[in-house]
């Protein structure tokens, strides 16, 4: 029986309970001995550990959030930081971990394999939907069912008050909860990163629709999205600041994409920044489904010594990926999505 450590990194997500419930089991079928790591990373750095079992797990299905905690932490950020997670290893007798994360859990993963052996298997999780590798990753839908409801809520105000609504939503440098959301809430503007819309377009489709005596419209806008005109010229992204480990927080398009529209339409614009109201809460059956299964496939991967892959989905099959192509590239949404957000707007 091998002790193998299951550590949950970066921003959490609904559905991160369904993974660590499913990676246990997973492991404990087939003769493992699964322990959880506190914080992410940087729990592995410090030794902070607690007992798995299949017990312990039971019920976790519909819970938000993460019951390990998570953090930021890269060791390749920190000094002595890849020493710290390799000693822990070696004096607790981990003899592999699975590493739930986003671009940067599974970029320090890849990087502990590659450059030191490190035995780790990654698990995609990301409301964000931009790790490439993989279909979908743990937490996209139940962001964009979240984001879709607040939208057909949007809906009834922005028509009994004749308003345009800007609704600003998560995504960091793509516009996967955007596009998704907007498709399915019936959006009239969707404005993402892939290809920046002019917000001079955005103004003259609402104004139209005010023209044709629809009086009400919905835009949506994805926290990256740097305002576009139709001269070329871009303001960048909005950073509201920089975390402790050096990443980026986005917010606050919403409000000068409002501010553009009412300038250049006289139309009364209200905003509102879902923020993380995306992350929190009960998991959709589908993040449930999916968490599920890339878990008991990691639990495959470590019994079957495939380190430096990871879990994914393609198609209706689960499937493993090397971790250098999950994190390789940033996953962007497809023209296609972009155009169909246009013809039924």
């Amino acid at each position: 029986m091998s002790v193998v450590g299951i550590l949950t990194g970066g921003g959490d997500c609904p559905g991160l309970n369904a993974a660590i419930r499913a990676a246990t089991r997973g492991l404990l079928a087939k003769g493992h001995d699964p322990v959880g790591i506190r914080g992410g990373w940087r729990g592995l750095a410090e030794g902070t550990l607690v007992p798995l079992t299949r017990r312990g797990v039971g019920g976790m299905l519909p819970r938000g959030g993460t019951i390990l905690g998570s953090s930021g932490y890269n060791p390749f950020r920190e000094e002595g930081g890849v020493e710290a997670v390799l000693g822990t290893c070696e004096r607790l007798d981990i003899a592999a971990v699975i590493a739930i994360g986003g671009e940067g859990s599974l970029g320090a993963a890849h990087r502990l394999h590659a450059e030191h052996g490190f035995s780790v298997v990654g698990v995609p999780k990301t409301i964000d939907n931009d790790l490439a590798g993989t279909d979908v990753t743990i937490g996209f839908d139940t962001a964009v069912e979240i984001c879709t409801e607040a939208l057909d809520r949007l809906h009834t105000t922005a028509e009994s008050h004749n308003r345009v609504m800007v609704v600003e939503v998560m995504g960091r440098s793509t516009g996967w909860i955007a596009a998704a959301s907007g498709i399915a809430g019936g959006a009239d503007v969707i404005l993402v990163p892939e290809e920046p819309a002019p917000i001079e377009d955005a103004a003259e489709h609402v104004r139209r629709r005010h023209e044709s005596g629809r009086d009400f419209s919905i835009v949506v806008v994805a926290e990256g999205y740097p305002l576009t005109r139709r001269s070329g010229e871009q303001e960048g992204q909005v950073v509201q600041d920089v975390d402790e480990y050096g990443f980026v927080r986005l917010g606050g398009i919403g409000h000068r994409v409002g501010e553009e529209i009412t300038r250049l339409t006289g139309f009364e614009t209200r905003v509102t920044v879902l923020g993380h109201v995306q992350r929190g809460g009960t998991p959709t059956a589908r993040d449930r489904l999916v968490a599920t299964r890339l878990g008991l496939k990691a639990a495959d991967l470590v019994h079957a010594r495939a380190w430096g892959q990871m879990a994914a989905i393609r198609g209706d099959e689960t499937v493993d990926v090397p971790l250098a192509e999950a994190v390789a590239t940033r996953k962007s949404v497809p023209r296609a999505w972009i155009e169909a957000g246009r013809v039924v707007a």
